[in-house]
């Protein structure tokens, strides 16, 4: 039994959902470079075994359990998904060339390998906030809940069937059900480590703590941005048709619009602001367009996507401004960046949705929130009473480099020689 034209389609789609998976993998060194950047050199080695370590924990985890939670063969109801383990086969010759309305027409190994980087994404957020003070392997303990359990919940809430989705919330690809939800985890965590030693004085005095190597940190933010097409571009889930191949293309146009208007503006804010052109507010304003466009990147036009993307680029820099009033220190911004311009973005959808609802969205956000937050606060506590969050005060002085790893990134320049 053969039908050419939907093999054709068939594999142009899973072609194209593999080629966006590379692309969001990638993401993973934007955010190993991003972090390791605007972190101190004393730092750097831990920050990177920490972003290598969690994306293989991660993409483990999200096999062995994870991905069944978060897409259940055989849900228990709309807000308690099944639980199998490992994967099933694939789609076979004959269900894809027959056609209809139920007939697969992309592989379910390629869904899988694109949900799992969208996992290691996720976690990757919570990386960055807690830098420079939370052990290594207390932190990856956590990553393997987070990718097993907690983040898999949620998401079946929305893209899993679950009652999210019933309820008719919105969410493309990810403001809150990915970006949001990583924030929530990171201020967790970030409220129960605590902040940086010597990162807010006595009388309440913010104090920088400036990134060792910008030009990584910047470096980061781009391949961050090139992975971005993928994240939105990827989860059209399609493109092996006009209609569809236009959806995308306006897809990265909008993506890229937004992440340029964000930009542009959280560093004319900044200015305003400052005096200065603060690059880490420029790098980050990128980072909440793409964010806020997330949810609905298809639907706006250029130039609304442009709107969207600049009032992430002032929510970013107003985020950042209020998280440190609250002593809440997040050396990349990752909660600013990823939560409050998430929630912005979940918003905006209202703007070119006409299914989406105020209600719907608030719903949607508040949920989401509530369980990330919680699930995660709940278990880095457990951690934390058995095995401890925080370095000591002489690891942090010293650096979390040669205490979790024994090695420093940039010994030529430390040792003297």
């Amino acid at each position: 039994m053969s039908n050419l034209p939907i093999e054709l389609s068939y594999a142009l789609d899973t072609f194209y959902f593999l080629m966006c998976t590379v692309l969001v993998m990638w993401m993973a060194a934007g955010f190993a470079m991003l972090e390791a950047g605007l972190v101190r050199s004393k730092n750097t080695v831990e920050i990177l075994n920490k972003n290598a370590l969690l994306y293989g924990i991660a993409c483990i985890a999200y096999l062995l359990v994870g991905y069944n939670i978060m897409y259940p063969a055989d849900p228990i109801s709309p807000y308690i998904p099944g639980l199998e383990f490992l994967l099933g086969t694939d789609n076979t010759t004959e269900a894809v060339v027959a056609g209809g309305d139920d007939a697969p027409y992309y592989s379910s190994m390629a869904d899988f390998i694109f949900q799992a980087v969208f996992a290691a994404a996720t976690m990757s957020i919570v990386s960055g906030a807690v830098a420079e003070r939370m052990r290594l392997w207390p932190f990856l303990i956590f990553a393997v809940i987070m990718v097993s359990v907690i983040y898999p919940v949620e998401g079946y809430w929305k893209w899993g069937g679950g009652f999210l989705d019933e309820l008719g919330f919105q969410d493309f690809a990810g403001s809150v059900v990915v970006h949001m939800a990583g924030a929530a985890a990171a201020l967790a965590a970030v409220i129960l480590v605590g902040p940086r030693k010597g990162k807010y004085g006595p009388n309440g005095e913010v104090r920088a703590i400036p990134g060792a190597n910008l030009p990584m940190a910047t470096l980061g933010m781009f391949i961050l941005w090139m992975g971005w097409f993928g994240f939105n571009g990827g989860s059209e889930l399609k493109i092996a048709n006009v209609e569809e191949a236009n959806a995308v293309a306006k897809i990265f146009v909008n993506t890229n619009a937004a992440a340029a208007a964000g930009m542009v503006v959280a560093a004319l804010f900044a200015r305003a602001l400052f005096g200065k052109t603060d690059l880490t507010m420029t790098i980050n304003g990128a980072l909440a367009g793409l964010v806020a466009i997330t949810a609905e990147p298809l639907l706006p036009d250029a130039g609304t996507a442009s709107l969207i993307g600049a009032v992430g680029g002032l929510v970013v820099v107003a985020s950042v401004l209020a998280l440190d009033k609250l002593k809440l220190d997040d050396p990349v911004g990752a909660i600013s960046v990823h939560g409050a311009a998430g929630i912005w973005g979940i918003f905006a959808v209202l703007i070119s949705n006409a299914d989406a609802t105020f209600m719907g969205q608030l719903i949607g956000t508040a949920v989401t929130f509530a369980w990330m937050f919680i699930a995660s606060f709940i278990v880095l506590l457990l951690i934390k009473a058995v095995i401890g969050l925080r370095a000591s005060e002489e690891e942090e002085m010293e650096g979390m480099d040669v205490y979790e790893c024994g090695m420093e990134a940039y010994p030529e320049f430390t040792s003297g020689k």
